[in-house]
């Protein structure tokens, strides 16, 4: 009886931090649902968790149509599948470079890489603006892209890893069968990166996603709107519409979520494949 005691109690305290976790997870997106279907002076007045009295629905049709977020969106899909294609491209023919040839300033190379992530991005705020600004790629689309193209070093260490489970005879092999280093990337190297492929595709993704201060900055025109900086049309000097903007949210977590669900066994087979 005393080891069954034991027994519940431990997987009483094993279940206790999910379950608290997952509270701490749900209810902020519970609130911003329940905001989003209330009227404008129902939610000044009104609990954040308390149901509201009309579920107004229309909320998320205005939220769409006022924030322009048609526009929003496909601004954030060119910009998204321009940006990861490549950067996913370099991060892996970087880190297939760097895990299959030796080379001199080998191991200086992959220093510069770690000691540029020690530097704080707000500190080279300024030279990129300089940078971009004299490219000519002010209030373009190509401005965010570039930034976002650059190799990301946690890809790298990702790739490499995985990179370190495929046999090099399978490269010695293509070789020998009279395959350039460039076939033996695109066909036996990418095929079997699927998994950290899509694991860096959604974490860097998110990102990519969500950013509000590049495009804001660098994208001023209202045309070229993404969907975070669509959110901004809400906000007023005097009043601001807290259930269109909750609205609009609502409708911004929708898509990252689905794919998020699409794509979460790959995610968890690339983040275990590499630490394997």
């Amino acid at each position: 009886m005393k080891n069954k005691k034991r027994f519940k109690a431990s997987s009483l305290l094993k279940y206790i931090p999910l379950v608290i976790w997952t509270l701490i997870t749900i209810i902020p997106l519970l609130v911003v649902f329940i905001g989003s279907v209330k009227s404008n002076h129902e939610f000044m007045n009104s609990g954040v968790l308390s149901l509201p009295k009309h579920w107004d629905f229309h909320n998320y049709v205005q939220a769409f149509n006022q924030g322009q977020m048609l526009t929003g969106f496909k601004n954030t899909f060119i910009i998204f599948v321009v940006s990861m294609a490549g950067q996913l491209l370099i991060s892996s023919s970087f880190a297939y470079v760097m895990s299959r040839f030796e080379f001199r300033l080998k191991k200086v190379i992959m220093s510069l890489f770690m000691f540029a992530m020690l530097i704080p991005a707000i500190t080279s705020q300024v030279a990129t603006f300089q940078i971009i600004n004299g490219l000519g790629l002010v209030d373009t689309i190509w401005s965010v892209i570039i930034l976002y193209l650059g190799t990301n070093i946690i890809a790298v260490y990702i790739f490499m890893q995985f990179l370190q489970e495929i046999p090099v005879s399978l490269d010695e092999s293509a070789y020998l069968d009279g395959a350039s280093y460039f076939r033996i990337f695109r066909s036996i190297i990418l095929p079997n990166l699927k998994a950290p492929i899509v694991t860096m595709l959604i974490i860097s993704g998110v990102g990519v996603y969500n950013d509000f201060y590049n495009p804001y900055l660098y994208m001023p025109d209202p045309s070229l709107k993404v969907i975070s900086t669509a959110l901004f049309a809400f906000k007023g000097a005097h009043n601001t519409q807290w259930p269109y903007i909750l609205s609009a949210v609502m409708i911004v977590i929708i898509p990252i979520l689905i794919l998020f669900l699409a794509l979460q066994k790959y995610i968890y087979n690339g983040v275990t494949g590499s630490v394997k």
